[in-house]
Formats: C-alpha cells, structure tokens, sequence
C-alpha cells in the first residue's frame, strides 16, 4: 500500500495555522505528470533543496519511464518493459519524492493554491495545497474525430499501457495487416515494428511526402528505403474511416461471439479495413503516428497564457505566467536558435532539460533553458536520418535567403569495410553565409555528425569556419575529407 497524504483542505489549514508556525512549515512543490520534465524536475528540486517536500502526481500507472524505447519494445529489441522504465515510485518515496500514480489532477486553484485530484485506484477526490507548483502534463497523440477510430485494434502510443496493449494485440491476435497513419518518427519506427512481426505494412500520410519535417529531396531517399522493405506507402491520402466488419454475417458471427463470451479472433468488434479517398486498406491492427498536441486545458482553465503554438508560453526560467508557476516538457514551448521565436519541440532531450530547469527554480535556485536547434535522429530499418536547425523549406518561408548544397560521400575511407554513402544536405544563409541547418541519410555514422552541426550552429558558424573543423580520421571511422568537410567546402564555391 502506498503512503497516502491526509485528505485535507489545505486551503482553510492554512488560514487557521498560528502565523508563527507557519514559518517553520516546509514549502510544498507539486509537480502535474511524472514522466521526462516532471521527473527531472523532481529529482533536481530535491538535490536543490532537501527541507522541500515535494509530491508528483501521475494520471497513468507509471512514471520516469522512456517512451521513445516503446517501438524497440513491441519490436522485440527490448525485452523487458521495465528496463524502459527509470524510476519507480518507491524508489523516488525513498529519495525522498512522493510520487502518486493513476491520480489526475482535475483542477488548479492558483488563488486558493490548491489542486484538485482524483485518485483513480481508490475512487475519491481531494484537495492538496502547493506552494510552488510545475506543469508537465505532456502531449496527447492527435486521433481525429475519423469515424471508426475508437473500434478495438486502433491505438495510440503515448505510455506504458498503450504499448503493452499494443503487444498483447500482436501476441493474442496475431494479424496479419498494419496501417500506419503518419509517417513522422513515431510512423515510421512503427512501421519497422510491425513488420517485424510479419505484419504487411502500409503507412498513410496527409502530405505529399513521408517525415514532411524534411526537404522533399532527402524524404525521397527515406521513401525508397521504406519501399525496399515491402512498406506500402500512401501519400496525400486524409484517412475518411475506419471500417469494423462489412459483411451481415460477420457482424452476426461476432456479436454472437461476444454473447457467448468467446475470447477468439472473432469475440469482439474490430478494424478491417481503413478508408482513404484513393483506397481500401485491409487492416487488422491501426497505429496513429500523427504527432502529438500539448496537454493544456488544466493549465488553460487555471488562467495559465498560451503561446501562439498552442503550447503553455514560459519564459526563459521556465515560469508561466502566474506567480510559483513553472512548464515544462511537452506541455510548454521552446524557443528555436535559430528562428529566435518560440516554437513547439516536444521530444525528450529538451523536456529534460526543462524539467532540470523548472525543479531549479521552484526549489529556490536560479537556471535557464537554452535555446533548441531542433535537432533530431530516427532509424528507418537500415538507415538513420537526422536533422537540426531549419531545412531550406523551412528557411525560405521564415523570410530567409537561405541556399543549399548536397553531397553523397563516403563515411570511412572508401576501402574499409562497412563504409556506405552518406547524404548531406547543408543549408545556410546566402548573404552572411551563417550555417542554417543540415540535414543527413545514411547508415553509417549518422548520429554524431548531426551534433557537429548542432554545435556548429549554437556557436553561429559561418560555412567558413565549419570547413575548418579539425575533425578525426582514421580509416575504419571516417574518411580523410569527412562529409561535413565536404559539403562545408562544396558551399563555399557555390
């Protein structure tokens, strides 16, 4: 049984406790969602200051755990869920951190500072009191109001629980079709799960190209990597439905099946097919990756401001706009390096580092957030395809005059084994030659080398400077003109 805190309303404690022992009454921190931002915050608000009492209050029945492994997880890469999972609650009760799960916070009172929280596994509701307060509650993954998108079989991945059902989907049911819908990261590490699984897989994008964060031009070698791997692929096609069983018999054979309480592949109403302008897709299981929309209304009703993304608007220490209020993680915006404007990044680095942020300052210290590249890596089976700072689309409609050079060069020397091409695009500004961006596709060597070019750009390089980089060379690890030498060289005689 977890400890649980009186049920109390601290609200009216407060104003009856004698004002000379309320000085000695240790600050209350709660933090709202326990995961990336929320468990930094935590962990930091506690080295910051051990005399805080700090509680964390978590909708789902987990907490600290690392969602991006979830793919690798149904993939069978990962073998165990809990290796996922960095923390639990009792090991935060034992560091001091009171962290409650499967309890929602339902309301934010910021005049009285209370919360509103119901306790899930026990069925009540009660008042807590803060003194300071953090919002992480995360991003939700977009289901479109699309008929058909609640049938069993139509899922979401956000938390633990989305990935277990998802498995046990694939174990018990064992289908025979997949259709992503989306074709970002999520998609398509997705995609690679699935077939995994033997499933026939085909992805469904609104746009007219898969990870439309990119330039159309480095998409198209990630789309022929896809269509290698037998993914059927469907572009600017807006999913209309999702279709359970179409046939009069198989309706009836199924609703008697669920009378009869029979657990087989027929027990229950599923999807079969899933509807495009264009297409008929047969589909026995259906993954949304379609990105994810910031978790705001509590903070919304509560008077916290939001920013134009839609997302909560902090300032660069993290506080919103209500006095002992701090965002962080996906619920919160990021300010982009470049663009030097607030932007919506909700990927795990940065919500981290927020969190450590936030928990630095609710617990009495003084921190910044640093600005975002927008920097990002994704495996698509064999290849990795990474991105930071703007691409060329993206420059140009910021009102930039940017330019673009691409390369293919080799990641080692050419005569060692496991050398392959790399794809290089390099973006950068025409006047001032400052490097905008890069984007990279290839199987070797990847990862690392975008951060070269998230360096470069945190430091304001010029294309200049990046080709003088000393970088290292030995044949089984790079070539002597590495490709960021390369491209930096090819940009300097455009």
């Amino acid at each position: 049984m977890k400890p649980q805190r009186p049920i109390l309303d601290w609200s009216n404690l407060r104003n009856w406790t004698n004002p000379a022992h309320q000085s000695i009454m240790a600050e209350r921190l709660i933090i709202i969602g326990g995961v990336a931002a929320g468990m930094s915050a935590a962990a930091k608000a506690r080295r910051m200051n051990p005399a805080l009492e700090i509680v964390v209050y978590e909708k789902s029945g987990h907490i600290s755990y690392g969602a991006c492994g979830f793919p690798y997880f149904i993939k069978g890469d990962v073998t165990r869920l809990e290796d996922l999972i960095a923390r639990t609650p009792a090991q935060m009760a034992a560091q001091g951190v009171m962290a409650h799960v499967c309890h929602e916070v339902m309301a934010i009172d910021p005049a009285q500072r209370t919360v509103r929280v119901m306790d899930h596994e026990n069925g009540r509701l009660f008042t807590d009191h803060w003194d300071k307060l953090i919002i992480t509650t995360g991003a939700s993954v977009n289901r479109p109001p699309i008929p058909g998108a609640n049938l069993p079989g139509v899922f979401t991945l956000r938390t633990v629980e989305d990935a277990l059902a998802i498995q046990r989907w694939l174990v018990e049911e064992k289908p025979k079709h997949g259709v992503i819908v989306g074709a970002g990261y999520i998609g398509l590490e997705m995609a690679e799960a699935l077939q995994a699984h033997g499933l026939a897989v085909t992805l469904v994008e609104m746009a007219d190209q898969v990870l439309p964060g990119l330039d159309a031009d480095m998409a198209a070698l990630v789309q022929v990597e896809l269509q290698a791997h037998g993914v059927q692929i469907c572009l600017q096609q807006p999913v209309k439905s999702f279709v359970g069983p179409t046939l009069v018999r198989e309706v009836v054979r199924e609703v008697a099946a669920m009378v009869q309480g029979d657990g087989g592949e027929n027990g229950r109403l599923r999807i079969h097919e899933v509807l495009t302008p264009g297409s008929i897709l047969a589909a026995d299981m259906v993954v949304f990756g379609v990105g994810g929309r910031p978790n705001v209304t509590l903070a919304q009703a509560a008077g916290i401001h939001l920013g134009q993304t839609g997302a909560i608007a902090v300032d660069e220490y993290q506080r919103t706009n209500l006095p002992n209020v701090w965002a962080a993680g996906a619920a919160a915006e990021s300010k982009h390096l470049i663009l030097n404007k607030p932007i919506y990044w909700p990927l795990a680095a940065p919500a981290n580092k927020q969190g450590r942020v936030a928990g630095t300052n609710a617990a009495g210290g003084q921190a910044k957030s640093g600005m975002v590249a927008g920097t990002a890596v994704v495996k698509v089976f064999d290849l990795a395809v990474a991105v930071t700072g703007l691409t060329e689309k993206q420059a140009q409609a910021a009102g930039l005059n940017a330019a673009s050079v691409t390369i293919e060069a080799s990641s080692r020397a050419h005569y060692m084994p496991g050398q392959s091409p790399i794809h290089l695009k390099l973006v950068y500004e025409q006047e001032t030659e400052r490097v905008l961006g890069a984007q990279m596709v290839g199987k070797d060597g990847i990862a690392k080398r975008i951060d070269i070019i998230a360096a470069a750009l945190h430091a304001n390089w010029t294309i200049h400077e990046l080709a003088e980089l000393d970088l290292s060379y030995a044949p089984p690890f790079a070539p002597v003109w590495d490709p960021i030498l390369v491209a930096a060289n090819v940009a300097k005689k455009s």
